[in-house]
């Protein structure tokens, strides 16, 4: 009769629902609606989570959705909580695509003291069509943070230094009038530094979620 009752038990087991984006697993596939207010590369789009890593700052840790979409853009997402949490999306731009952009002197200011450098954009790529803003306020300074390889909902993160204490970066943040849209620079220990463009989106913009198994 357990045997039974254990075959049955199996049969029956539902499917994994997801109806928020913090269930998200590697595998997960999110639908962004078709709105005109995203940038044409993401209307529409199906986009598959292909990595799940944390970002550790000394009050908060939040989780990163490394996202690549059926157009093979790659994106990321994480999820803004303030007054009230909204979509965090993020696409890595090229030194090429910043040339474009900005003023490279003008950008320079964004690591100088005291961390109030104003940009005014000069013109877009077809990447950043839609993701930038004409103007930014810096508002982040040389803020210190660890990245870790690692989902910290399901695996611990080592509160040491050492080899699994994560890779330590600087954060630089500027964002335009009403922080709809943002610019965030990562200077990493080896000197390297990533430039993202940042939209800030309404949960609603995720119109599906599908899981992955």
């Amino acid at each position: 009769m357990n045997f039974l009752k254990k075959i049955f038990s199996k049969s029956t087991d539902t499917p994994r629902k997801l109806t928020k984006v913090s269930q998200l697993l590697v595998g997960d596939i999110v639908v962004l609606t078709d709105s005109f207010a995203l940038p044409e590369t993401l209307r529409g789009q199906q986009f598959q989570v292909k990595a799940i890593n944390s970002y550790e700052f000394e009050h908060k840790v939040q989780t990163e959705w490394a996202l690549l979409g059926s157009n093979h853009l790659e994106i990321f997402l994480s999820l803004e909580v303030d007054d009230i949490t909204e979509l965090k999306l993020t696409l890595k731009i090229q030194h090429e695509d910043v040339e474009t952009l900005f003023d490279l002197d003008n950008f320079s200011q964004v690591f100088d003291e005291p961390g109030e450098a104003f940009l005014e954009k000069k013109s877009d790529t077809e990447l950043t069509k839609m993701w930038s803003s004409d103007q930014y306020q810096q508002s982040v300074f040389a803020t210190v943070g660890f990245f870790h390889r690692k989902d910290h909902r399901s695996e611990s993160l080592s509160p040491y230094e050492g080899k699994d204490s994560g890779e330590q970066f600087e954060l630089y943040s500027l964002y335009n009038e009403d922080q709809s849209k943002g610019v965030d620079v990562e200077v990493w220990q080896d000197g390297d530094t990533e430039v993202c463009l940042t939209l800030f989106r309404p949960l609603s913009d995720i119109v599906d979620m599908y899981p992955g198994s």
